[in-house]
């Protein structure tokens, strides 16, 4: 039973995350194979049905996702990963910030056991791979690779829709003081990471 959960869990991360194979914290551009059966959407004007409370360009990114109801888990996971000074403190950057129906995604016991404190480290490897150094609008993006904290993510411009890796941009250019929010609707994971979650997870079973 236990090999039999294992092989689903692998097929699940499988599917859920990109396809990159890069190291952690490395800057090196990649090129990312997409999934058929994603149907990307395409990305609304800003502030258009994202739950905005009120965030407006004068706060800070984590402040601006604090004040987005689609943001509670990205919030959580931040805070968790001890990144919060750095996202609201320093940039300017550009974030791929996955919902909370992006984390629902991800396989059972996933997210739980990313925000354990013993798991700060491999949180954060997760988390920086969304952050891009510098502000980049969507108007700015082209198809090809951009290099985030945490290794590179492919980029596919596609009739208006933006694609990352084996997700898409949900919801663009969200301003903040020290950067810009595009909202997307995977957690994205290169290979490697993915890779290193997943024996985690299978070790902590």
């Amino acid at each position: 039973m236990k090999t039999f959960r294992n092989n689903r869990l692998i097929k699940i991360l499988a599917v859920s995350a990109g396809v990159l194979g890069m190291s952690a914290f490395s800057v090196l551009p990649a090129m990312a194979s997409y999934h058929t059966d994603t149907t990307p959407e395409a990305a609304p004007s800003q502030g258009a049905g994202m739950g905005m409370t009120g965030a407006t360009a004068d706060a800070n990114i984590v402040e601006l996702a604090a004040g987005n109801e689609s943001f509670n888990t990205l919030v959580q996971a931040v805070e968790a990963s001890g990144l919060t000074n750095t996202l609201a403190q320093e940039g300017p950057y550009t974030v791929f910030a996955p919902t909370d129906e992006a984390f629902a995604e991800l396989p059972d016991g996933a997210l739980e056991f990313l925000l354990r404190p013993e798991n700060q480290g491999l949180l954060q490897q997760v988390l920086t791979y969304h952050v891009v150094p510098g502000e980049v609008t969507s108007n700015q993006l082209s198809t090809g690779s951009v290099d985030t904290l945490g290794g590179g993510v492919s980029i596919l411009l596609d009739d208006g829709r933006v694609i990352v890796n084996d997700g898409s941009v949900i919801q663009a250019d969200l301003q903040a003081s020290n950067g810009v929010v595009h909202a997307v609707n995977r957690v994205l994971l290169p290979t490697e990471l993915r890779q290193a979650l997943v024996s985690e997870l299978n070790n902590a079973q």
